[in-house]
């Protein structure tokens, strides 16, 4: 327990530059506060002791704004940077080296029993704000532009962006998520097809203008 604690203490570290030391993120990020929680409420659900576990889990809730349902599977080094706002479901699974940020919602997208929330490969980031709702997977470092609202599978080191999400893929390159967090800098293919269009409008506004010039001559 205590290793595993000093690696996701590590692991901020890494990747949060306004954290100083490890003794100040375990005293005062919420959260870290959320895992340690969330880590008891775990035991409880899988020892099938369902009141106790949500009491736990509420209690995190009330005291860092992040609810996690003691059902989900979080693995290791998992890093919530500010956190608050942040939901994450029942039968949502997490890998290692993930990181997301406040506003998060890993969501389901009914009433539907069995698997209903996502499943968040390894190295994944998902940005402030964004959404990713029903049983499917997010790859190995994926990653999830801020405000993004994804519906279905996004494959390993692709980028999904816009509402519903469109995947960019980042051809032949990994992205290394301990040093580089970048949501905002991100190609939105739905802002390429508008820029596009818009200069097409803008050559047959030309071209129409120029052929009632000719013949007014």
């Amino acid at each position: 327990m205590f290793k595993r604690l000093s690696e996701t203490l590590g692991a901020y570290q890494a990747r949060d530059p306004a954290a100083r030391s490890k003794l100040e993120i375990f005293l005062l990020y919420p959260g870290v506060h959320a895992i340690i929680f969330h880590r008891v409420s775990h035991w409880l659900y899988r020892h099938r002791l369902f009141f106790l576990a949500r009491l736990n889990s509420q209690i995190a809730r009330h005291l860092t704004g992040i609810e996690i349902h003691p059902g989900a599977k979080i693995g290791r080094r998992f890093v919530i940077d500010h956190g608050m706002g942040i939901v994450i479901g029942e039968t949502t699974e997490i890998g290692d080296d993930c990181l997301i940020y406040h506003g998060v919602t890993l969501g389901g997208t009914g009433k539907d029993h069995g698997k209903r929330h996502p499943t968040l490969g390894n190295n994944v980031m998902v940005s402030a704000g964004a959404k990713v709702l029903g049983p499917f997977k997010v790859g190995d470092g994926a990653r999830i532009a801020a405000n993004a609202v994804v519906l279905s599978e996004i494959p390993p080191e692709a980028t999904a962006v816009g509402v519903p999400a469109r995947v960019v893929r980042i051809a032949g390159e990994k992205v290394d998520f301990a040093s580089s967090v970048d949501q905002i800098h991100v190609t939105d293919p739905v802002q390429k097809e508008l820029q596009a269009l818009s200069s097409r409008l803008e050559w047959l506004e030309n071209y129409i203008d120029e052929q009632h010039r000719m013949e007014n001559r």
